[in-house]
């Protein structure tokens, strides 16, 4: 596991809830918008719609999507790819996981929240590429910015995005799905045990966006396994935070207290951007000329 500046550590530790890899024998692509019509929050396991259902395929829709976003970036060197990729993998990572069917309490109802969750980066990212900019959050137009600026280096945009989906986005995805099973228990226990698979993800994912992209994401990596212990344990603490402020949301006694949670969820997440930018940028002395010429070579 690699290393990022003090700043990035904070950040990383978020790293994803999400889907799954595509196999030979997937059915046939279908668009994002004919499997989650209008992003319903809805979960509702005898549906027809495999996303509202929580089916495996609506996983494996959700990665082949991620992969056709992925893939031009890539294919570009633009700055966005690295936050693609990291959620690509985290995906990945997430479809291995769920072949164990006893992993989680409710594989159906992660599943549902996984394509909720990936839908508020895909509105995001097409809303702040097609011009919409008043209907980005803050966080995600930061982030953003900063990509098509080429301000910062790879571990930059890595924290960028990851704040920005879990800070900003992973409360109001909970919220919106609802924290609790129809028999009033918590449905926490699913929540804590993403942070099991989340930890498999974080060490090849810096070996590959340093192989690929920018090879100055793992200067600060150290021998031995004591920063990666360290970084680990900001994931679950992160993760925490989501949950609790999602909790804010849906203890509100009023669409004015709500309103004020969500203002605050919102703020805060794009102070951490403005700090992640200010700390992780190139500078007036640098810029991503070394980076984007490396990935111009190495990024196939």
């Amino acid at each position: 596991m690699r290393r990022l500046s003090l700043v990035s550590i904070l950040i990383a530790g978020s790293l994803l809830l999400a889907s799954a890899s595509a196999r030979a024998e997937d059915p046939p692509f279908l668009g994002w918008t004919d499997l989650l019509p209008g992003l319903t929050t809805e979960f509702n396991p005898s549906s027809e719609n495999d996303c509202t259902a929580g089916r495996t395929r609506c996983v494996d829709a959700v990665i082949r999507e991620m992969r056709r976003r992925f893939d031009p970036l890539a294919t570009s060197c633009d700055h966005d790819s690295i936050f693609a990729l990291a959620y690509l993998r985290t995906t990945e990572e997430y479809r291995r996981t769920i072949e164990d069917p006893t992993f989680f309490e409710d594989t159906a109802f992660v599943n549902h929240e996984d394509a909720v969750f990936a839908g508020l980066y895909f509105d995001a990212y097409d809303a702040w590429h097609t011009g919409r900019r008043a209907a980005v959050p803050p966080a995600w137009d930061i982030a953003f910015d900063a990509a098509a600026d080429h301000a910062m280096p790879a571990s930059g945009n890595l924290s960028l995005g990851i704040n920005a989906h879990v800070q900003r986005d992973l409360p109001f995805a909970l919220a919106a799905i609802g924290l609790v099973k129809p028999d009033g228990t918590s449905r926490k226990t699913d929540h804590d045990r993403v942070n099991q698979f989340l930890n498999r993800v974080t060490d090849d994912l810096y070996a590959e966006i340093a192989r690929r992209f920018d090879p100055t994401i793992d200067d600060g990596d150290l021998p031995g396994t004591a920063d990666d212990a360290a970084l680990f344990q900001i994931i679950p603490t992160w993760r925490e935070i989501a949950w609790r402020n999602a909790e804010r949301l849906v203890s509100a006694s009023s669409p004015e207290q709500r309103a004020q949670v969500a203002a605050s969820i919102e703020g805060y997440a794009a102070s951490q951007a403005e700090l992640i930018r200010q700390a992780s940028g190139y500078g007036p002395l640098r810029n991503s000329a070394a980076r984007d010429a490396y990935c111009s070579v190495n990024h196939g």
